[in-house]
């Protein structure tokens, strides 16, 4: 069954960019088991929690609200991993947050209303997961681990126009642009 809100409103950037935001939901602070939720569209398939921006919601808010109804889990937001754009079939700018698991419903908003189920992966499993039909969501996850450990700083890089590694990209690989530092980004 096909997740559908009646009162929904598509936001976009002054580049025509959909507004999203999504987080990476880690067990612990050591950030190496993180949590999948199933495709609305495809409920074998494993994807990282996110979703559109309603009108007026910061990036930080819309990324909490989304793992709660879509994850059913509550917990302490983190620093600010990215924010990736994606050209390709869908042109969409995504805010990427960490968020360590602090409590984890029983029955949530979409368990109850679309059947979506939740499950812990290893880092490295995800990444297999999601790379398939997900490619932008295991490159949040190669980006942590490119950038990140769980004790930096929220500016997790010193490039403000990062890409993807090239020596992990074939011809088949999207190609994602993720900022941490260019306010224009995080203002639009």
């Amino acid at each position: 069954m096909m997740k559908f809100k009646p009162n929904q409103t598509r936001t976009y950037d002054g580049e025509g960019f959909k507004r999203r935001a999504a987080c990476l939901c880690f067990r612990t602070e050591a950030e190496d088991e993180v949590l999948l939720v199933s495709s609305s569209r495809h409920p074998d398939r494993w994807i990282v929690p996110g979703g559109g921006m309603e009108p007026e919601e910061e990036p930080c808010g819309a990324a909490v609200r989304e793992v709660y109804e879509e994850a059913g889990v509550k917990g302490k937001l983190g620093r600010l991993l990215g924010i990736f754009e994606h050209n390709q079939d869908r042109k969409h700018r995504t805010y990427v947050y960490i968020l360590i698991v602090t409590e984890t419903l029983e029955d949530w908003e979409d368990s109850l209303s679309i059947g979506r189920k939740r499950k812990w992966f290893k880092v490295d499993e995800a990444i297999k997961v999601l790379q398939s039909h997900k490619p932008v969501h295991a490159e949040y996850l190669r980006r942590l681990k490119s950038t990140c450990s769980p004790t930096c700083s929220p500016v997790c890089s010193s490039s403000n126009g990062n890409t993807a590694d090239p020596q992990e990209m074939d011809d088949n690989t999207p190609h994602y642009v993720c900022s941490t530092l260019d306010p224009d980004l995080v203002n639009r």
